[in-house]
């Protein structure tokens, strides 16, 4: 057997130190898995595991490659990482690999390609900024016109995806649209070979597109979504406080060098986008130029940094519940997912650190694994919640086609869903059932003035 061991969570969950802990107990090293991590220095900004935590345990992929360097598309990460686990294999001791940028992970995971990969498209996982910021170099100024003007293209050159898409969801409008320019196909007909690829017998070295390259445990250390919110805050606070600005500020005066020598640098792509740096840009151009109110800049810049990390951790547990969840279950593979409930950090040994030992030791010796959903509460709410999507997710596909992309109105919050899928989606919305009390609290204030209308004539 050539087991890989894979570590995937929002960031601040506590990855790295199980990683450690994990390796130092079955002998093994750790792969890196996180786009940020792969800069060489900037331990602040990109959250690397401190050396003295690290236990001695070799971490690869991590100072890899330089601030000037190109930033790495998928192929490039995954040949990488698949030589590496080789490498490790090789000398009889455990890869563990530490995903933070989960589609890189999952690109190593499966056989078989992913459409980011065909295109050379950024990461799903990053920021709107990193995600345009390929279209716009290449000059298409199709992509930079209003959503109506893309859509009327996109009905023109792809008219199965404009049938898709609301007239309001311009990213959506816009990625379907880029996909064309990038391949010179339609984006209907590249998913559409994509998902045969999956179903095909092999992707022409003898394994099967969409499964597992290796024996391969997944652990999920996942957390409660506010207590996570809590802790990130706080860990933006310690940040501020070991040298964060002065880490963001080197980086700014690193641009500043190359544009006055007229050599810039491209800062829509890989570390330039990093949370703590491009939030901080506003304060550092408020020193430049003497603004007064340079301090209560950089005060609102900490909160960006803040919310920015929120949403980075939802899209990361987001990826996890759809894309990877799903790849597992098209795999039959989801007995080798697990969650580990690291909502309560002085709890780490009994709810991660013991059962992720337990899960490691029964994998690596053939013996059967345990029931994901036994774990914990969280781990059987989090596992019992994704079975439930996924046999909505089965049901609707024997759906006919149109009715998958049925555009669905709300009269109350005038939205318009596509597919009904999207429309129940809505339905249980905070938004919605707030509009929906809102209708009724207002219903009964008037009946009440009727009534005491009526009563008084």
């Amino acid at each position: 057997m050539e087991p890989l061991v894979t570590i995937v969570g929002a960031t601040g969950t506590g990855k790295s130190k199980l990683a450690v802990d994990l390796a130092t107990r079955f002998n093994g090293e750790i792969i890196n898995g996180d786009a940020m991590q792969l800069y060489r220095g900037l331990p602040i900004i990109t959250n690397k595991i401190p050396v003295d935590e690290r236990n001695g345990i070799p971490h690869h992929l991590m100072d890899f490659i330089g601030l000037e360097e190109e930033p790495w598309h998928i192929n490039k990460f995954r040949n990488e990482c698949l030589q590496l686990i080789r490498d490790i294999h090789a000398r009889r001791k455990l890869p563990i690999l530490v995903g933070g940028t989960h589609y890189y992970t999952q690109s190593v995971l499966f056989h078989g390609a992913l459409v980011g990969e065909t295109i050379g498209s950024e990461s799903p996982e990053s920021s709107d900024e990193e995600d345009d910021s390929s279209a716009r170099k290449e000059g298409w100024e199709i992509l930079d016109a209003p959503p109506s003007v893309m859509l009327e293209k996109l009905r023109e050159v792809d008219p199965i995806m404009a049938a898709r898409w609301h007239p309001n969801e311009t990213r959506k409008i816009r990625r379907s649209l880029e996909i064309y320019l990038k391949t010179g196909k339609p984006a209907s007909q590249v998913y559409a070979e994509q998902h045969r690829q999956r179903h095909s017998p092999s992707d022409g070295d003898g394994a099967v597109t969409g499964k597992l390259r290796f024996p391969t445990l997944i652990l999920w250390v996942h957390s409660e979504r506010g207590k996570l919110y809590q802790r990130l805050d706080a860990r933006v606070d310690s940040m501020m406080a070991n040298g964060l600005i002065d880490e963001a500020k080197s980086m700014w005066n690193y641009l500043e060098e190359r544009e006055r020598r007229g050599n810039p640098i491209d800062t829509t792509r890989g570390i330039w986008v990093s949370i703590g740096f491009k939030e901080l840009k506003p304060y550092f151009n408020a020193l430049a130029t003497g603004a007064a109110d340079a301090e209560d800049i950089k005060e609102s810049c900490v909160r960006s940094i803040k919310t920015s990390t929120r949403q980075y951790s939802s899209r990361q547990n987001k990826w996890i519940r759809t894309k990877l969840w799903t790849a597992l279950a098209d795999s039959q593979a989801k007995s080798q997912f697990f969650v580990l409930d690291g909502t309560d950090v002085s709890a780490w040994n009994e709810t991660v650190l013991g059962p992720s030992e337990r899960l490691v030791h029964a994998f690596l010796n053939g013996e059967q694994l345990p029931d994901a959903k036994t774990l914990s509460f969280l781990a059987r709410e989090t596992i019992s919640e994704r079975e439930r999507e996924e046999a909505k997710r089965r049901d609707s596909a024997g759906q006919h086609p149109a009715e998958k992309l049925r555009q669905i109105t709300c009269d109350i919050c005038k939205k318009t869903m596509t597919g009904q899928e999207q429309w129940e989606i809505h339905l249980r919305g905070r938004g919605h059932r707030r509009a929906v009390a809102g209708i009724e609290r207002r219903a009964k204030r008037d009946e009440y003035f009727r009534q005491k209308e009526t009563a008084g004539s």
